[in-house]
């Protein structure tokens, strides 16, 4: 069975590495950095790549109409027209991509190409979302669903005090996207960094909390009237995203004239911070997750607890957000080629959690890959 990954980034690359453990798989990799591509030959010659802009939608459609099964990991900027250019080659995929857009647009034009597509297949949106269903099934009516995740590197170093373990594009966009939640049965929106909080976990110590447009597709697919989602990072960092943000450094339009051609400030604030912000070769970060399921059953108020708690692992030198995030999808990926997960059209992660051989299957995988999940039940 012939498996392409697009993107050989932080995820992207061990995914690939981990699809190729299995022998019935012929794993390929697209990316447009030649360096990138070159790193992951080298850390595994088994894997075919090619080179590769992703940018270009008909080009995707053409690309994976080769093969069987699809991983997209490319930027979330990039992530909706890359999915719907995989629908329109009729492939199955696992999608880990973060992008704005609403992912139920292209549910009909999956179900039209009989697709099966997972999105948001990470660690949240992902394999948290799925397990917050799961938990949300066992109560006859959900009351709240309060949600903390963050990942950052082991040891705090300034002056960023943060270290990027995605798309570093992709963390700007936290920072800049209107954060949804639900609360007392309507929808709020708040600015993104808002509502900061202290919360402490034994693990790493205080951490800080913001608003972010992290809830996703669970605002609609899980009925309860109060729905939030909270980012964590080491305290401080809030104040300075949002200095950044309010002076305009993050800005996308092309407002700064530099040498006769317009660039936006984004564009500039890219090129300084990044390389502040990038993980170096053996350097260890760290994921951190908790959500808090309470309601009621048979009469009684319930609560379920969903922590996580993973750091890199030096063994394999793969980071633990691309242990977190990027084993989910590869889990998700096997249960499309196995038959075990066959829903037709835009499936979010959640709708796997409806499903208990499916959550098996999932802790069952990433346990062996080292990722353990823990669920606590108590009676308040």
């Amino acid at each position: 069975m012939k498996i392409i990954v697009l993107g050989a980034g932080l995820v992207g690359g061990p995914m690939a590495i981990d699809l190729n453990r299995d022998e019935k798989f012929e794993v390929t990799v697209a990316d447009y950095s030649d360096g990138a591509l070159n790193r992951l030959k080298d850390k595994c010659p088994e894997l075919s790549i090619i080179r590769k802009d992703l940018s270009n939608s008909k080009d995707v459609t053409s690309l994976v109409r080769d093969y069987d099964l699809v991983v997209n990991a490319v930027p979330g900027f990039m992530g909706f027209e890359t999915a719907k250019a995989i629908i329109k080659a009729e492939k199955n995929c696992a999608c880990i991509a973060f992008y704005e857009e609403d992912p139920f647009e292209l549910d009909q034009l999956a179900k039209q190409n009989d697709v099966t597509m997972i999105m948001d297949c990470g660690v949240y949106p992902g394999m948290g979302s799925a397990l917050i269903m799961n938990a949300a099934q066992k109560l006859d009516k959900v009351e709240s669903v309060l949600t903390f995740v963050g990942g950052l590197p082991e040891i705090r170093e300034w002056p960023s005090e943060y270290k990027a373990v995605f798309s570093p594009i992709d963390v700007i966009e936290e920072y800049i996207r209107p954060a949804r939640y639900i609360e007392n049965g309507f929808e709020v929106v708040r600015p993104a960094l808002s509502d900061p909080e202290y919360v402490f976990f034994p693990e790493i110590g205080t951490l800080e909390a913001f608003n972010t447009d992290g809830l996703r597709t669970l605002a609609t697919t899980i009925d309860a009237p109060n729905l939030k989602e909270k980012t964590l990072r080491y305290p401080g960092h809030i104040e300075k995203m949002a200095v950044l943000r309010e002076l305009g450094f993050f800005s996308k339009e092309d407002s700064i004239k530099i040498k006769s051609q317009k660039t936006s400030p984004l564009e500039i604030t890219a090129q300084i911070l990044f390389p502040n912000w990038k993980l170096n070769q053996g350097e260890s970060d760290i994921t951190i997750f908790k959500s808090i399921i309470e309601g009621t059953k048979d009469g009684r108020k319930m609560r379920y607890t969903i922590d996580m708690f993973d750091k890199y692992c030096p063994d394999t030198d793969v980071i633990s957000m691309a242990r977190t995030t990027g084993y989910t999808a590869t889990l998700a990926i096997r249960m499309i080629a196995d038959g075990l997960y066959s829903h037709k059209g835009i499936s979010p992660p959640e709708y796997m959690g409806k499903y208990p051989e499916c959550i098996d299957y999932m802790q069952k995988g990433l346990k062996e890959r080292g990722v353990n999940w823990h669920i606590s039940e108590e009676t308040l």
